[in-house]
């Protein structure tokens, strides 16, 4: 069996696309990183209790505590691996955009915004932090007009 690993990679050095993590200033890859503890610790100072000591959850209720967990637990990944972790970054500004869009925004033009929904339109808003820290230079570079992964 035979295998065509990429010069590239076989040198050890990175795609033509791709910027070198020393070309993204220190104090993004550390804001990057604050982000990432914020989420790791923040939400996992409520989610980790909730799944070593709860009760049968409803079968929604138990779907977005695992996600969040999951979220919790790739987000300290992040500490180390700041830019390979982007894609969550993405997940979590996209699902909370689209919640507020869909949900937040409707509620808040029909007046029927209630203290539930107030609170968590607060906390999606948080994530416009996401937004000023990622390096959007090395996200169109890296993901929007980098050659993609081979097919076959």
């Amino acid at each position: 069996m035979t295998t065509t690993a990429s010069p590239a990679i076989a040198l050890g050095t990175r795609d033509r696309n791709e910027a070198p993590v020393r070309d993204i200033a220190l104090w993004r890859l550390c804001l990057l990183r604050a982000g990432y503890l914020l989420i790791a610790v923040g939400m996992g100072l409520q989610k980790i209790p909730a799944f070593l000591h709860h009760g049968p959850w409803e079968l929604m209720h138990g779907v977005v505590n695992s996600m969040l967990l999951a979220l919790v637990l790739l987000s300290v990944l992040g500490l180390r691996y700041p830019l390979k972790m982007l894609p969550l970054l993405f997940w979590e500004m996209t699902w909370k955009a689209t919640w507020l869009l869909a949900v937040a925004l409707p509620a808040w033009q029909n007046h029927t915004m209630d203290a539930d929904t107030r609170d968590t339109t607060f906390a999606c808003l948080v994530s416009v932090i996401f937004v000023l820290v990622v390096p959007w230079d090395h996200v169109w570079r890296n993901f929007v007009t980098a050659r993609g992964d081979r097919w076959r």
